[in-house]
């Protein structure tokens, strides 16, 4: 009676692409048909690698088991000195869909005699050339496949986007779970958020009165900074779709309407993406666009930093002209304005109560929203260059439907048609950023000075405004305020030293 042959030592490889329950049923199932398998052959497996929620076709999808996996291959152990033979999979599809991994898979198992290899339908012998080349044949079927596939749905994901179809995935903040209809609960909060924020409300102060109040993205996560910036930039919130971050538009160029209900006006999401166009992920520092803002960024502490001037004579008769800044002393309760030091580049000569300060300049902005000239009626909305733009966007419309008749030569049309789509491309960003000025001016004529009376010295939790927003109606309001030396010593507040430079309307 003849002897069994020893127990072949294998591994198992399994791969999913999208474990869409998060519970990696997929992967088990393709280990337990490797373990019946190897059994039917005499081998054993000795360790299990997965690959799960992960795509064999794209390139930047590094798979950590596969790579393992390859380094077990050529060293014929396991980190735990276990010796290693072969491997076992479902289908070679799990194993690679680009020719170069499947290259580098038998290159592996192939460096020392004697491997063997098996899939469910029975085993392989990869030594064999015309077993390589299929195998190689049938990895670039497969890359070919899955371009297909792909070229399919970014037609698909177009195709829905054109006629106004809202997109899959995660179910949208603000939105039922039909994608189309508005949450009561989410849309109202996120309205009022994206209209404080053009109002000069910073991020950093929306977020934290939403962590306070639990409110929670969709997935139940906190809102940070980075993610309301995210939902702010999404066109969906006033009914437009972008694909790769280019609106999708119509044949004459508008942006296509979705068939959801909007949260925003689109002249509201386009002052929104006016001031995302001018910080551009940079800080908004008193010299203008700054460094990239911190993990831990937060917003200033004081209404004044950044506003206040240094108004003393120096020997030569020039002004300091220093920015004060903050500073907290021990006999004093309050906040203190003062010019830095000369090391600091002041002359250290100015130093003020900060909330005297604070609200002398509280009052005379108030003032001023009051007197209706801060929140003046917003001027016209019509664009100057309207006419200019439709009439280039008529002249390429001819120039297209000449072409597309034979009335023009190719060449001829491709000479000119560039040229119009920069121009109207150019006119159609002048257009936002002027409908995105009009929103902001109309957020400041329709505020009720006497509402922002009343919010101005309430703490924020109680309803306040938010610092951001104090602090930006006071920059709209003045260019600077110099601060004049007193004469030495602490004598009383004399608001006639502060000097306001009123911006102008």
């Amino acid at each position: 009676m003849a002897q069994p042959g020893p127990i072949i030592p294998v591994v198992s490889y399994a791969r999913i692409s999208a474990d869409t329950r998060r519970d990696e049923h997929g992967v088990q199932a393709q280990h337990r048909i490797n373990h019946e398998s190897a059994a039917r052959y005499g081998w054993v497996v000795v360790h299990e690698f997965t690959d799960n929620d992960k795509s064999a076709a794209k390139a930047d999808v590094v798979r950590d088991d596969f790579e393992a996996m390859l380094r077990v291959l050529r060293q014929g152990r396991l980190p735990d000195g276990a010796e290693v033979q072969g491997v076992v999979i479902v289908a070679e599809d799990r194993l690679a869909r680009r020719p170069g991994d499947y290259e580098r898979f038998v290159e592996a198992i192939t460096y020392r005699d004697g491997r063997v290899f098996s899939d469910a339908r029975g085993p392989k012998d990869l030594y064999s050339e015309d077993t390589e080349s299929m195998g190689l044949f049938g990895a670039v079927i497969s890359k070919m496949e899955v371009r297909k596939m792909q070229r399919r749905m970014r037609q698909s994901h177009r195709s829905r986007a054109e006629i106004g179809k809202p997109a899959g995935g995660t179910r949208p903040f603000g939105w039922r779970d039909d994608r189309l209809s508005l949450d009561p609960k989410e849309a109202p909060p996120l309205r009022k958020a994206a209209e404080d924020f053009i109002g000069g409300r910073s991020l950093y102060s929306i977020v934290a009165e939403w962590q306070r109040e639990g409110v929670v993205t969709t997935l139940g996560n906190k809102w940070t900074t980075t993610s309301l910036k995210v939902t702010f930039k999404n066109p969906r919130l006033c009914g437009w779709r972008a694909i790769n971050g280019e609106l999708v538009r119509d044949s004459a160029g508008e942006p296509v309407t979705g068939q959801w209900a909007p949260i925003l006006t689109p002249e509201q999401w386009q002052a929104l993406q006016a001031i995302f166009a001018a910080r551009k992920g940079r800080s908004v520092t008193r010299k203008g666009v700054g460094e990239i803002l911190p993990p831990d960024y937060r917003e200033f502490s004081y209404l004044m930093t950044g506003v206040l001037r240094c108004g003393k004579k120096q020997a030569d008769g020039k002004t300091c002209n220093s920015l004060l800044r903050v500073s907290r002393q021990r006999d004093c309760k309050q906040h203190i304005y003062m010019c830095p030091a000369k090391t600091q580049g002041g002359c250290g000569g100015i130093g003020r109560r900060g909330d005297l300060i604070d609200l002398f300049i509280s009052e005379a902005v108030l003032a001023k929203l009051e007197e209706a000239s801060f929140a003046a009626s917003p001027e016209s909305a019509e664009w100057p260059g309207q006419t200019e733009y439709e009439d280039l966007k008529g002249r390429l419309e001819e120039l297209r439907t000449q072409w597309a008749s034979g009335r023009i030569s190719n060449d001829l049309f491709f000479s000119l048609a560039p040229d119009l789509e920069q121009r109207i491309g150019r006119l159609r960003g002048e257009a936002q950023s002027f409908t995105a000025a009009v929103e902001r001016r109309t957020k400041r004529a329709t505020a009720d000075a006497a509402e922002i009376r009343r919010r101005w010295y309430l703490p924020e939790e109680d309803g306040g405004l938010p610092l951001s927003t104090k602090r930006n109606y006071v920059r709209e309001a003045l260019h600077a305020v110099i601060v004049h030396p007193s004469g030495g010593g602490r004598k009383p507040f004399n608001p006639d030293l502060l000097e306001l430079i009123w911006r102008e309307d």
